[in-house]
């Protein structure tokens, strides 16, 4: 998984992060499109363990790919059914107030 955190200067951070095999490709829906980045996403990989250690304290996560919302479903920080497909590839956003 490639993993990204972007940190604001007021100290606000949003975890980005998105299956390997996504990296540099684009998703649709409908007449939405997104570009699956390593400007958003990072270009390093990330162990499973690194990333569910990260999401287990973001306050607001961005997550793009079967595996890592499967692995934010089995940690309780989201549901399928609050889940955007774009086609087969699931999407997920996290906010923590």
């Amino acid at each position: 998984m490639y993993l990204k955190v972007h940190r604001s200067p007021d100290g606000n951070e949003v975890v980005a992060v998105c299956d390997r095999e996504l990296l540099n490709t684009t998703v649709k829906r409908g007449d939405l499109e997104i570009c699956i980045s390593k400007y958003f996403y990072g270009d390093r990989l990330s162990r499973p363990e690194d990333v569910r250690s990260l999401l287990a304290k973001a306050d607001n996560i961005n997550l793009m790919g079967e595996r890592v919302v499967a692995l934010a479903i089995e940690m309780g920080l989201v549901e399928q059914a609050g889940c955007i497909m774009f086609g087969t590839i699931p999407h997920a956003q996290v906010i923590r107030i």
